[in-house]
C-alpha cells in the first residue's frame, strides 16, 4: 500500500479481473461456439498454409514468404487473445496476472502493427508486379523479404514498447476490474488513480503512426496499380492484372474494416452498448486470422495445388 501525492491510497495490484459482457451474459454462450470454431479454423488453416509453403519448392518465392509471415503473426495474435477469452466464457476464469496482462497488451499492439506493416509490404510487392513486371525479379528478392521482415520487427517492437511500460508504471487504486475480455491499454489505464493523459496521447500517436501510415501507403499503392492497369491494351490483361491483387485487397478489407468499425464504435461509445466495442475487438483477433489463409488458398492456384499434393502424400 502506498500513499500517493494527491492524497489517495494506492493498493499494489497482483492481478486484474476481466469482466466482459456482464450486461449481456447470454452473449458469452452464443459467442463461445463460433469463437471456438474461428480459433480452430485459424490455427488449422494457417498451419496448413505454413506447411504447404515449407514443403513445396514451387512456393519458395518472396510473395509466399510474406504470406507465411502473415500466418505466423495471425497464429501468435490468436493464441494471445482467444484462449483466454474462451476460458472466461467456459470456466469463468476472469483473473489475469499483472505481468501477464501487460504482456498480452504488448503482444496485441506489437503484432497488430506488424500485421499492418506486412500488408503494406505485400501491397508494394503487388505494385512492383503490376507496374514494373520486368524488374520484379530483381527488386522483390529473398534479400528484400529478409530486410522487410527486419524492418517490420524493429519498427513495431520499438514503437509499441512504451505502451505497456506507461501503463505498468501507473499507481492502481483499489479497483482492479477491467471492463473488457482482454487487456486493452486504455481499459487498464483508466483503473489508475494517476493522470493517464500521456498514455492516451502515446496510444493515439503510435496507432496513427503505425496503422495510419500503412493504410495510406497501401491506398497509394492501389491507386498507382489501378492507373497502370487501366493503361493496359491487351485483351484480358486488365482482368489478369486485377486478379493478382484480388486476394491481397480482400485481406486488407477484412483487416481494416473491422478495425475501423471498432474505432468508430469506441469513439461513439455513448450511442452504442459498451459490449459492442468489446465484441468487435475480440472478432478483430479471430475473423481476419481465420479468413486470411483461406482466401489465399482458394484464390491462389499454386497454393491450392500445393495443398492437394500434400494431401495425396498423406500429410
Amino acid at each position: 500500500m502506498r500513499a500517493h501525492q494527491n492524497g489517495t491510497i494506492s493498493i499494489d495490484v497482483s492481478n486484474f479481473i476481466l469482466n466482459c459482457f456482464v450486461r449481456s451474459p447470454i452473449w458469452q454462450r452464443w459467442l463461445s461456439l463460433p469463437l471456438s470454431f474461428l480459433f480452430l479454423l485459424a490455427m488449422g488453416a494457417n498451419a496448413t498454409l505454413l506447411i504447404t509453403v515449407r514443403m513445396e519448392a514451387a512456393l519458395h518465392q518472396p510473395m509466399y514468404y510474406l504470406l507465411s509471415l502473415l500466418s505466423l503473426l495471425d497464429i501468435v495474435l490468436c493464441l494471445t487473445v482467444i484462449p483466454k477469452v474462451l476460458a472466461i466464457f467456459w470456466f469463468d476464469l476472469r483473473s489475469i496476472g499483472f505481468s501477464a496482462c501487460f504482456l498480452q497488451m504488448y503482444i496485441m499492439n506489437c503484432f497488430q502493427g506488424m500485421e499492418s506493416c506486412t500488408f503494406m509490404v505485400m501491397a508494394y510487392d503487388r505494385y512492383v508486379a503490376i507496374c514494373h513486371p520486368l524488374r520484379y525479379s530483381s527488386i522483390i528478392t529473398d534479400q528484400f523479404v529478409v530486410k522487410a521482415a527486419i524492418f517490420i520487427l524493429a519498427r513495431n517492437v520499438l514503437i509499441t514498447v512504451p505502451i505497456p511500460i506507461l501503463s505498468a508504471r501507473l499507481y492502481y487504486c483499489g479497483k482492479n476490474v477491467i471492463e473488457n475480455c482482454i487487456c486493452g491499454n486504455m481499459f487498464v489505464s483508466r483503473l489508475s488513480c494517476d493522470d493517464v493523459t500521456i498514455n492516451r496521447i502515446y496510444q493515439f500517436a503510435a496507432g496513427w503512426t503505425l496503422l495510419g501510415s500503412d493504410l495510406v501507403l497501401i491506398f497509394l499503392s492501389y491507386i498507382l496499380i489501378l492507373r497502370a492497369v487501366l493503361r493496359l491494351k491487351a485483351e484480358g490483361a486488365v482482368t489478369k492484372a486485377l486478379s493478382t491483387c484480388g486476394s491481397h485487397f480482400i485481406l486488407i478489407l477484412f483487416f481494416s474494416t473491422i478495425l475501423l468499425v471498432f474505432v468508430l464504435t469506441h469513439v461513439a461509445k455513448n450511442q452504442v452498448s459498451p459490449d459492442v466495442p468489446v465484441l468487435l475487438n475480440i472478432l478483430h483477433h479471430g475473423i481476419p486470422a481465420a479468413l486470411n489463409p483461406i482466401v489465399y488458398g482458394v484464390r491462389t492456384q499454386e497454393i491450392k495445388q500445393g495443398i492437394q499434393r500434400l494431401l495425396k502424400k498423406g500429410w
